[in-house]
């Protein structure tokens, strides 16, 4: 598959976004929900490595550029719909989250209210610096 087919076989949404769900590749633990648009995918297809759209920042985020928390690519995947990818990664240094833990979906739905079920790994203050 060429390059340009690779982006024309996406489903993007209207603002040029697809929904990108990263996966531990040996535990099936979701790590992680990002956003890529095209060139996102096309630089992580390239680097083997996991680069999203910050729709914060309105620009590329090279994923561990600044905790050193890269996710390397295994695998990719696209819905049956064309309209979500999940990636298939090894999460180095076991922190996906900015937050400092695992993986972001640490609130869990107890007795009708979100509850903080997972510890920090890494206190964020230790991974960014002191902002």
């Amino acid at each position: 598959m060429t390059s340009s087919s690779l982006i024309e076989s996406v489903n993007w949404n209207e603002a040029g976004l697809i929904p990108a769900i990263a996966q531990d590749h040996l535990s099936g633990e979701v790590l992680m929900m990002a956003w890529m648009n095209a060139e996102a995918l096309s630089c992580t297809v390239a680097e083997g490595r996991a680069v999203y759209w910050s729709r914060s920042r309105g620009k590329l985020w090279r994923k561990g550029e600044d905790s050193g928390h890269v996710q390397l690519i295994h695998d990719i995947r696209l819905d049956c719909d064309g309209d979500t990818l999940l990636l298939k990664v090894e999460q180095q240094g076991g922190i996906a989250c900015h937050t400092g833990r695992r993986h972001c979906f640490f609130h869990a739905l107890k007795d009708g209210e979100w509850q903080t079920v997972d510890a920090v790994i890494k206190r964020p203050e230790e991974i960014y610096g002191d902002d």
